[in-house]
């Protein structure tokens, strides 16, 4: 198991394949991606690399976040992510990772935060079809509809689809296809969509369903030192 790396969504695109066949991408962009620590097993009792990536200001940062970027001897990170990898997948402190850590054609799962939309009604948020326009039905005709029983059991059950708040999750779209890599300026881009608003931050990591190729660069894909 390999460490998956952070990125930010740019948004979405379109290339051409070799039959003409227009694909829908979404660009990532890798940018400053470096390990700012290392769990071992010895220490932690478990293996992982902890990835930092995009800039901060020093006086945007906590004092104890202060003291661990200097520890690392990296420049305060915006997102820090924790990946679980296998002893032979460590990784050095300070290491830089770059958009080749993937190869075209292979699967990735990608997690990001959904949109946030504030408080929906059922239909928005679960995709109700609503009451009649006719027949007796007059105000209510964005309601959600009966949502219990009569005197048994008396309540409404837990989990019911509901108005309430909708987005601001953390989903993961699984299994997107890798269709093109430009290295040099540090772009991914993945046939399909990603959660997420332009300019947020993802994870990117090899499908855990997927196979993964023999041409993938271990333990990581990482960036030239100048």
């Amino acid at each position: 198991m390999r460490t998956g790396l952070i990125a930010k969504k740019l948004g979405m695109s379109r290339v051409f394949d070799a039959n003409g066949k227009h694909v829908p991408v979404t660009v990532l962009k890798v940018d400053g991606c470096q390990v700012t620590a290392v769990q071992t097993k010895e220490k932690n009792g478990y293996t992982a690399v902890q990835l930092g990536a995009g800039k901060k200001k020093v006086s945007r940062i906590s004092k104890a976040e202060r003291g661990h970027f200097a520890k690392a001897n990296v420049e305060p990170k915006a997102k820090v992510v924790e990946f679980r990898v296998d002893e032979k997948n460590l990784l050095e402190v300070g290491a830089e990772l770059c958009a080749s850590h993937f190869v075209v054609g292979q699967y990735v799962d990608v997690t990001g935060v959904t949109i946030g939309r504030g408080f929906q009604g059922a239909m928005k948020r679960w995709n109700f079809s609503g009451l009649r326009a006719t027949h007796g039905v007059s105000v209510s005709h964005r309601s959600p509809g009966s949502t219990g029983m009569r005197q048994d059991p008396g309540r409404v059950f837990k989990n019911k689809k509901m108005p309430g708040h909708m987005g601001a999750a953390s989903r993961t779209m699984v299994n997107l296809r890798v269709v093109a890599i430009d290295a040099e300026h540090g772009l991914i881009m993945v046939n399909g969509a990603v959660h997420g608003y332009k300019g947020s931050w993802v994870t990117v990591k090899d499908a855990m369903k997927k196979a993964l190729p023999k041409d993938a660069p271990k333990p990581a894909g990482l960036k030239a030192k100048a």
